[in-house]
């Protein structure tokens, strides 16, 4: 592996037909769990293969056994129930999640799955979690007397989780927060809980952040207790970096240099601008290069054909660079 520019994934992929179908079938309670979990495991493993086929550095298993981020940690934790269909945007709908006890880890979450997504590749997967104040922020509280108790409660359960990963393994673990820089008055608090969550680990840490009004909050993201932010910058045309130009930054960042809201398949020149705009502003070794999000909203064509353009774009400039 390289020491600059590694590629990588921010953490979802699109899931095939036949896994859609069966999850379907399962909400029905036509398929039984352990069916299920075989297709979800073919499915991760496709992934992992073709992720290892273009030459990606740190590879992710796709959650390709989750629906939304926040639910299906939810459902395996104590202190939840979930409400009915509620709407996120769009046409997209989700069932939330509601604190109506002490929220706490019941036992791993993600552990097995990550386990069986190594075992596939010499290549490191990443560990990915839905971060406690993202946790908080799409769900209801019907328990707790305030906010802060209850992102303090979820920030532990996420770490005891952080931990088994470190401990099976796993040397890069991602927190994901993607509500964390919608709210300006709340950074701070979010990067307490993120610290609980971070407290002792070894491994490289990460958080996803998109979508926010970054200009009010950037101060408090380069401050973040991670070693990598991992942001959008395809979709707002490379705009953050002006942010980076302005301040003494050692964190890694991971560059979104793909947008996951468009159908449209990049061209290898324009990603190659992207990472070359960033290159005047950080070095080598602090860029690892990705999507702008998760791929999940793309079909499977659309994800693999981005994710090869991005894959070719990084090479390219590595050679042009002489980058090793």
């Amino acid at each position: 592996m390289t020491k600059g520019l590694l590629t990588t994934s921010v953490g979802s992929f699109p899931k095939p037909d036949y896994l859609l179908r069966a999850r379907n079938q399962f909400a029905a309670g036509k398929l039984p769990a352990r069916e299920l979990e075989e297709l979800e495991k073919r499915a991760t493993k496709e992934w992992i293969d073709f992720q290892e086929e273009i030459g990606i550095d740190i590879l992710v298993d796709g959650e390709q056994y989750r629906g939304d981020m926040a639910t299906y940690f939810a459902e395996l934790m104590d202190g939840f129930t979930i409400s009915g269909l509620v709407r996120s945007y769009g046409n997209r709908y989700y069932r939330k999640p509601i604190a109506v006890g002490p929220v706490a880890r019941r036992g791993p979450m993600t552990l097995e799955m990550w386990k069986y997504a190594q075992g596939l590749t010499g290549r490191p997967v990443k560990g990915m979690l839905t971060g406690p104040y993202t946790m908080a922020d799409w769900s209801f509280n019907e328990y707790y007397p305030t906010r802060e108790a209850f992102i303090m409660d979820l920030a532990r359960a996420v770490h005891e989780e952080a931990l088994d990963l470190e401990r099976a393994g796993a040397t890069y673990i991602q927190i994901d927060e993607p509500a964390l820089s919608t709210r300006p008055e709340e950074m701070e608090l979010g990067s307490r809980a993120l610290g609980i969550v971070t407290q002792g680990l070894s491994a490289h840490t990460i958080t996803h952040i998109c979508y926010g009004d970054f200009a009010k909050v950037f101060q408090h993201l380069v401050t973040l207790p991670v070693d990598q932010l991992d942001l959008e910058l395809a979709n707002s045309n490379y705009q953050l970096l002006d942010y980076f130009r302005k301040a003494r930054f050692e964190k890694a960042i991971g560059l979104g240099v793909i947008d996951v809201h468009n159908h449209l398949v990049e061209q290898v020149e324009e990603v190659k601008r992207g990472i070359k705009q960033a290159l005047q502003v950080l070095k080598p070794h602090q860029i690892y290069v990705d999507p702008d999000c998760g791929l999940k909203t793309r079909s499977v064509e659309e994800a693999q054909a981005k994710l090869r353009v991005m894959v070719q774009a990084n090479r390219e400039v590595k050679r042009e660079l002489g980058i090793e």
